[in-house]
């Protein structure tokens, strides 16, 4: 069977980075594949590296845009800085539509936002990194909503489980955000913490 790049990538990292490899046939993939060499051990460095590549992959962002988010947490000097980093991620347009199942991937939600069929507050917003904040509802434009992107939104939605810091009313294709997210008790993919202690060798 063919593997593609995100497959390599994924086994690469040790982890499903991206949301076609959260699979039962990369898990067979990933526990087939081939062990390192007996004794050999990452330094510090590299697992740090490998948890900032997990991180950026997981939300499909440019070494610039998350550079720009790591930078900003450690000039704020916060003590919290794994947390603030985390809000920074998951509080971007793109994640909180993916998050709410309007799109089955964070490239599809990113191409919802940049094609315009989603709404901050009843207005369009065409930049997938737009910061949403507290209170902040987003929905799908009116003339969108009937289009092939949205057909099995509702359908999918019996299923889903949306975050704790979000509601979804899928008859009006619309979310709220109710609160901020919080990294504490959520299962994530890497380390923010080893992220940041990269970022400031």
């Amino acid at each position: 069977m063919k593997i593609g790049p995100k497959y390599k990538i994924a086994r690469r990292l040790g982890a499903p980075v991206f949301e076609k490899t959260q699979t039962q046939k990369f898990r067979v993939k990933s526990e087939s594949a081939p062990k390192g060499k007996k004794g050999k051990t990452r330094s510090s460095y590299g697992l740090q590296l490998i948890e900032k590549q997990k991180a950026r992959f997981t939300y499909g962002i440019t070494a610039k845009q998350f550079g720009r988010y790591i930078k900003e947490v450690i000039d704020s000097k916060t003590t919290h800085g794994a947390e603030e980093l985390y809000k920074k991620l998951e509080t971007r347009l793109d994640n909180v539509v993916y998050r709410l199942g309007l799109a089955s991937t964070r490239r599809f939600a990113r191409q919802l936002v940049s094609h315009g069929h989603i709404l901050i507050n009843g207005k369009k917003n065409t930049v997938p990194s737009t910061k949403i904040y507290e209170g902040a509802v987003i929905s799908v434009r009116e003339g969108s909503k009937k289009t092939k992107a949205f057909a099995d939104v509702s359908e999918r939605s019996k299923n889903a489980t949306v975050q704790s810091w979000l509601t979804f009313d899928p008859s009006s294709l619309s979310g709220t955000v109710t609160k901020l997210p919080t990294l504490v008790g959520q299962d994530v993919l890497f380390d923010l913490g080893q992220v940041l202690e990269f970022s400031k060798r």
